[in-house]
C-alpha cells in the first residue's frame, strides 16, 4: 500500500549536501526529511536553499525539541515555529519522539524513554492530542533507542507504543534501527516489538547506523545501516507492503554518493515487494 503522498526511499536533508543536490537538477531522490530544529535558531540553515528544495521535492518535518513526554507544559511557541515552517515548506507531516528531555531543573541532550505504564500512556497520549489540536492534524510518533529498562514497566515497548497510538489517534514513525539497538541493549526480542506495532498507523520508516561500543550499541547515526537492520526492514516490508522509508545519517557525514548508495538499497527492497505508481502505469501491480 502506498501511504500518504510519499513513495519510495528518501534521505535526511543535511547542509553539506544541499548545494550539490540543487546543482544536480533532477535527482533520483524522491523526497527528503528535514530536521526542523536546524531551521528554528538564529544562524540556522539557509531558508532560501530549503525553499528551493521544497519547490522541487516533497518534504516531511522531523524534530527533537518538543519533549512531548516530559513533565513540563508543552512549548507552544516552539510548536508555532514548527507549524509556520510546515506551512512555508508545504511539508506533508511532522514527526516527534516518544520521549522526554528532562524538566525545568535538568535538561539533557538526549531522548529519554518513558516508563511503559498505563499512567505514562495516558500522559503521553493527552499531550499528543494537545499537539495535534494545535497543529490541526495527526503527527507521527517515533520509537526511541533505549539503554536501560525501567523496573516499573507494566508492558513491553511495543505494547506501550501501540496503546499510545490508539489512545492519541496518532500515526507512527517506525525506526527499525532504534528497535534493533534497544533489543540488543536490553536483551529483548525485536520481532515481538515489530509484531505488535499497528502497521496501519505506520506512515514512515527510519533506517540508520549504530556504533558498536562493545557492551552496548549506540544510536549514533554515523555508520551504514547494519545488515541485520536491513534484514528486519526487508521482512517488515515483505509482510506489510510499501511504506515510505529513509536513511538517517547525521554524524561523520559521508559524501552524498555514499548516502545515496544506502538509499538505493532501501529503494530496491521497496521496489521488490511493491512497484511505485509509475511502474503500475507501465503494467506493474500495485500493492493492496
Amino acid at each position: 500500500m502506498v501511504r500518504g503522498s510519499l513513495v519510495g526511499a528518501g534521505i535526511g536533508l543535511r547542509l553539506p549536501h544541499v548545494q550539490q543536490i540543487l546543482a544536480a537538477g533532477e535527482t533520483e531522490i524522491p523526497w527528503f526529511e528535514v530536521l526542523a530544529d536546524n531551521w528554528l535558531v538564529d544562524g540556522g540553515l539557509n531558508k532560501h536553499m530549503l525553499a528551493a528544495i521544497a519547490e522541487r521535492y516533497p518534504i516531511v518535518l522531523h524534530s527533537v525539541g518538543l519533549s512531548v513526554g516530559g513533565p513540563n507544559e508543552l512549548d507552544f511557541s516552539y510548536l508555532n515555529q514548527i507549524k509556520n515552517l510546515k506551512q512555508q515548506t508545504g511539508a506533508l507531516w511532522y514527526s516527534e519522539h516518544a520521549s522526554f528531555s528532562g524538566n525545568d531543573n535538568l535538561k539533557v541532550p538526549d531522548l529519554l524513554p518513558l516508563p511503559y505504564t498505563s499512567e505514562a500512556v495516558a500522559h503521553l497520549s493527552q499531550r499528543i492530542k494537545q499537539v495535534q489540536d494545535f497543529m490541526g492534524e495527526r503527527i507521527l510518533l517515533e520509537n526511541v533507542s533505549t539503554y536501560v529498562s525501567c523496573q516499573f514497566n507494566e508492558m513491553t515497548e511495543g505494547e506501550f507504543i501501540a496503546a499510545v497510538a490508539r489512545e492519541a489517534d496518532c500515526y507512527l514513525l517506525l525506526d527499525i534501527n532504534n528497535a534493533f539497538v534497544t533489543s540488543k541493549n536490553l536483551n529483548q526480542d525485536m520481532q515481538a516489538f515489530m509484531d505488535v506495532i499497528p502497521v496501519e498507523r505506520v506512515k514512515q520508516i527510519h533506517l540508520a547506523g549504530f556504533h558498536d561500543k562493545g557492551d552496548y550499541l549506540l544510536d549514533a547515526h554515523n555508520h551504514p545501516v547494519d545488515k541485520r537492520v536491513w534484514q528486519a526492514f526487508k521482512l517488515f516490508i515483505a509482510k506489510h507492503g510499501h511504506i515510505p522509508s529513509m536513511i538517517e545519517w547525521d554524524n561523520d557525514l559521508p559524501p552524498l554518493e555514499r548516502l545515496l548508495a544506502e538509499r538505493t538499497i532501501a529503494a530496491e527492497i521497496l521496489q521488490a515487494v511493491c512497484p511505485t505508481p509509475d511502474d503500475v502505469k507501465m503494467g506493474g501491480k500495485r500493492c493492496a
